[in-house]
């Protein structure tokens, strides 16, 4: 790892997240953590050995400035610090985390035309099992590498053009959520059939755990292992029936599409 600063806006769940996977790679003296509540950058960083600094001007200074704040806040963010990246010797790379906002939007809220790379992590990052979506411009190659190093304890990190990073989200970003519900609907269902309610969460949580490995690993399309669990006349064909006849893929479809349109929304 090379020793470019790490700097982080906003140190809550996915601000907080990221820094965590970060000191995986990159020294603590070389991880900036600064948030309005200052308290609370204070207890990430001694967590993480790193350095809490007094204001968002202070975490400026760093060669990756992650802009860990909600989408409606960004601009009120962007234009205390304008000042200082305006001043710095050379630009950083501006990493955005807020839904709905382009790269050229964070540029214009900055004030600068400065390298940019726009990221949509989901919750499990937090785990080092998450999926960090991510779209650059203005990036290269040499920097890009630095980054993926960094990011490499999040997850999966994977670039995708910038007009698609919304659609990738609603899947990925918001996915933990469906996931979340449809772990609980299984679990609920053994509940109702005699299981202890943790027994039943465990196993459904690590049956959808172990499926997701074996899609990952295999390159195996999911059509594919559904019909390789479902025996003719067997018990699992029919809890698919039932599925879909209370249209379950339309609506997880639905779900996706309903989260990217307001994404969407967000932006405008």
């Amino acid at each position: 790892m090379s020793n470019e600063i790490f700097a982080f806006i906003g140190t809550g769940n996915m601000g907080g997240a990221l820094a965590r996977a970060a000191r995986q790679a990159v020294p603590g003296q070389n991880i900036l953590l600064a948030n309005r509540t200052r308290e609370k950058a204070e207890r990430l960083a001694a967590e993480l050995d790193a350095v809490a600094v007094e204001n968002h001007e202070a975490a400026a200074r760093g060669d990756f400035l992650f802009l860990g704040v909600k989408p409606q806040m960004m601009q009120g963010m962007l234009s205390g610090i304008q000042d200082t990246l305006s001043h710095r010797e050379k630009p950083c790379v501006l990493v955005t985390m807020a839904a709905g906002l382009s790269i050229e939007r964070i540029r214009r809220l900055a004030g600068v035309h400065w390298p940019v790379i726009r990221v949509m992590p989901n919750l499990p990052v937090a785990v080092g099992k998450g999926v960090m979506l991510c779209a650059a411009d203005g990036v290269d190659e040499r920097t890009l590498a630095a980054f993926r190093a960094a990011m490499a304890g999040a997850g999966l990190v994977a670039f995708v053009p910038e007009g698609q990073i919304d659609a990738g989200s609603a899947v990925s970003g918001c996915g933990p959520a469906f996931a979340a519900m449809l772990i609980e609907g299984l679990a609920d269902g053994g509940v109702a059939c005699g299981l202890p309610r943790a027994q039943a969460q465990s196993l459904a949580a690590q049956m959808l755990l172990g499926t997701a490995a074996m899609l990952m690993e295999n390159g195996m399309h999911p059509g594919a292992l559904k019909d390789a669990v479902c025996s003719p006349g067997g018990s699992t064909i029919q809890g698919v029936r039932a599925l879909e006849d209370r249209g379950f893929r339309s609506a997880a479809m639905e779900a996706v599409i309903a989260a990217y349109d307001k994404t969407l929304a967000l932006g405008k």
